[in-house]
C-alpha cells in the first residue's frame, strides 16, 4: 500500500520530534537549497546536549567548536525551531545574541525563512503574527518570540532561552576593555534577562579566542555550565566528557573532528594561514599553542644552585588598579652571572595599594640585599602611575637605590619581542625549586592571549636593562 502524504509528513513528525539531528537533515535543503548536507558525529553531539537543555537535563551550556562546523546553524537556528515546531514548545521566548547585531539578525532571519517555509507549515501548525514580523523580532501565535541583539545591549525583552553565538569578535578578543565589557555583561546583564532564574537556559557556542574570553571566566569561576568542547585535532590530554554520558569519540593524536568537510590536507593549510595562535585558539579551543606561543616551553633553562654572580637587581612592575581583573604588582630579583647568563632568582606579584607596594618592595629588596653572594645593585621600577609615586616614596625616605625606567613603546607584543631571542638562545636560567615557577612559565607561554601579562612586562624589563643597554647579548646557537 502507497503512503499517503500525510502519512508521509506524521512519519517525518515522529522522526523529527525523536531527534534533533533528524530535524536537521530533513530541514537543511530548506535553508541550503543546491548545497550537499555533510554531516558529522560532533553534530549529534551538540544536538544531543541542546536536546539535554531542552529536556531540563542541564540549563547551563557552553559549546566550544572550531569555525565551519555548523555551531550557528546548529545552535541559534535549528535548535530553537525544532522546539517551536517538533518538541511543541512553541510558547518559548528566546533571546539571541552575538558580538555584531547583524550576526545575530542573519540567524534570526534563517530562522524565520525556515519557519515560513512550506516545508515547515506542512510539518507544524505555527504561524508568525504580522503585526510584529521584523527582523530584529518576531513572534508566533502561541505566545512565542525570538529578538536578536547585540551582546552589549542585551536589553528589553527576557527570554526562557537565551543564545550567545561567538559574544567576542577575533579583533575585540585582543582588546582588554573589550573583553571586560563583555565579561561585565555576561555577570551583570545576562541574568536579569532570564524569565526563570531557575529553570531559563543560556547556552553560549564559541571558538577560544583569549584565555580572558567568556569561555575561560566560566571555566575559571565555575559557574555551572556543562562543557562540550571539541578541537579540531584530537589531543588526548583533553579528551572531553560531559554529565550526560557523553565522551569525545577520538583515540588517535591528531584525529579530525570533522574530516568530511576538513580532511587532513585542508587543515594543514589553514593551519598555515592562521598562524600558531588562532590555531590554538580557533582550531583548538585552547588560547596558547602548546609549548608556548612568542616564549617556548622548550626554551627555559633551570639551575640547581646559582653560579658567580656579577650583580642583581630588582625590577618591579606596578599596577594601575587593585580590583580583582586589573593586572598584578610583580616584584622580580634578576641576577647576571659571570657566565653571561640571566638568572630570575625570585619572583613575588599581588595587589597592593599605595602603602603595601612601597612596603613589599623595602622587604623584597632587604630579602635579597642580605645575600652578599647576589651584589644587589638597584630597584628598577617603570616611572609611570602607580610606579612613579612608588618611586617618589623610595626616595624620600629610603636608602635603596632606585632607577626609573621608561619604556620605549607601551605595546607589550613588540617589547617581548624584543627580549625572545635572549630566551631563546638560553641566556635565561630559572630555579628548579621554586613556588612561583610554573606560574611564571604559565603565563609565559600563553602571552599575549593570557589572563595576565604583568610577570612578562617584568621579565622584558629586567632583561632589557641586563643585555639590550649593556649590549651584551649576542645570539648563541644551542
Amino acid at each position: 500500500m502507497q503512503m499517503t502524504k500525510a502519512d508521509s509528513l506524521a512519519l517525518d513528525r515522529s522522526i523529527c520530534e525523536d531527534s534533533l539531528s533528524q530535524f536537521v537533515r530533513m530541514a537543511w535543503q530548506t535553508l541550503e537549497p543546491g548545497a550537499e548536507y555533510i554531516h558529522g558525529w560532533h553534530i549529534d553531539a551538540m544536538a544531543d546536549h541542546l536536546t539535554a537543555v531542552t529536556n531540563k537535563q542541564i540549563n547551563r551550556l557552553l559549546i566550544n567548536v572550531p569555525p565551519g562546523t555548523m555551531k550557528s546553524m546548529m545552535v541559534g537556528v535549528m535548535w530553537p525551531a525544532w522546539e517551536w515546531g517538533a518538541k511543541g514548545l512553541a510558547h518559548k521566548r528566546i533571546v539571541s545574541a552575538s558580538h555584531e547585531q547583524s550576526l545575530a539578525i542573519r540567524d534570526n532571519l534563517k530562522m524565520r525563512r525556515l519557519l515560513e517555509s512550506s516545508w515547515y507549515q506542512d510539518m507544524w501548525d505555527i504561524r508568525l503574527k504580522r503585526d510584529q514580523n521584523a527582523k530584529l523580532k518576531f513572534e508566533n501565535d502561541k505566545g512565542g518570540f525570538r529578538q536578536a541583539c547585540a551582546v552589549e545591549s542585551m536589553t528589553g525583552n527576557r527570554g526562557d532561552t537565551i543564545i550567545w553565538d561567538d559574544p567576542h569578535s577575533v579583533e575585540s578578543a585582543r582588546s582588554d576593555s573589550k573583553r571586560e565589557t563583555t565579561i561585565r555583561v555576561f555577570n551583570e546583564t545576562l541574568p536579569t534577562r532570564l524569565n526563570n532564574p531557575k529553570e531559563s537556559a543560556i547556552v553560549i557556542v564559541m571558538q577560544r579566542l583569549h584565555e580572558s574570553d567568556v569561555s575561560g571566566h566560566i571555566l575559571a569561576s565555575d559557574l555551572g555550565y556543562e562543557h562540550l568542547m571539541l578541537p579540531m585535532e584530537f589531543e588526548p590530554s583533553r579528551k572531553c566528557y560531559t554529565s550526560i554520558g557523553f565522551e569525545d569519540p577520538r583515540s588517535e593524536v591528531g584525529e579530525l573532528l570533522f574530516p568530511k568537510r576538513f580532511p587532513k590536507d585542508v587543515v594543514k593549510r589553514d593551519k598555515k594561514v592562521m598562524g600558531s595562535y588562532a590555531t590554538a585558539g580557533q582550531m583548538q579551543q585552547r588560547p596558547s599553542p602548546l609549548g608556548g606561543g612568542i616564549f617556548k616551553d622548550e626554551w627555559w633553562r633551570y639551575y640547581d644552585l646559582l653560579p658567580k654572580i656579577k650583580y642583581s637587581i630588582i625590577i618591579a612592575d606596578t599596577a594601575m588598579k587593585t580590583k580583582e581583573q586589573n593586572d598584578y604588582s610583580v616584584f622580580m630579583c634578576m641576577a647576571y652571572g659571570e657566565d653571561k647568563n640571566a638568572y630570575i632568582v625570585d619572583v613575588i606579584r599581588g595587589k597592593w595599594e599605595a602603602p603595601q607596594l612601597k612596603s613589599q618592595l623595602i622587604s623584597f629588596y632587604n630579602k635579597h640585599r642580605v645575600n652578599v653572594g647576589l651584589k644587589l645593585r638597584q630597584a628598577c621600577v617603570e616611572d609611570k602611575a602607580s610606579g612613579t609615586g612608588l618611586i617618589q616614596a623610595i626616595k624620600q625616605k629610603e636608602k635603596i637605590p632606585i632607577k626609573p625606567i621608561k619604556r620605549d613603546t607601551q605595546d607589550k607584543v613588540s617589547r617581548a619581542m624584543s627580549v625572545v631571542p635572549i630566551v631563546e638562545s638560553g641566556y635565561v636560567y630559572l630555579p628548579k625549586e621554586g613556588s612561583w615557577v610554573t606560574d611564571f612559565t604559565g603565563e609565559c607561554s600563553s602571552f599575549p592571549n593570557g589572563a595576565f601579562d604583568d610577570q612578562v612586562d617584568t621579565l622584558t624589563d629586567g632583561l632589557d636593562q641586563i643585555f639590550n643597554t649593556r649590549q651584551e647579548f649576542n645570539a648563541r646557537i644551542i
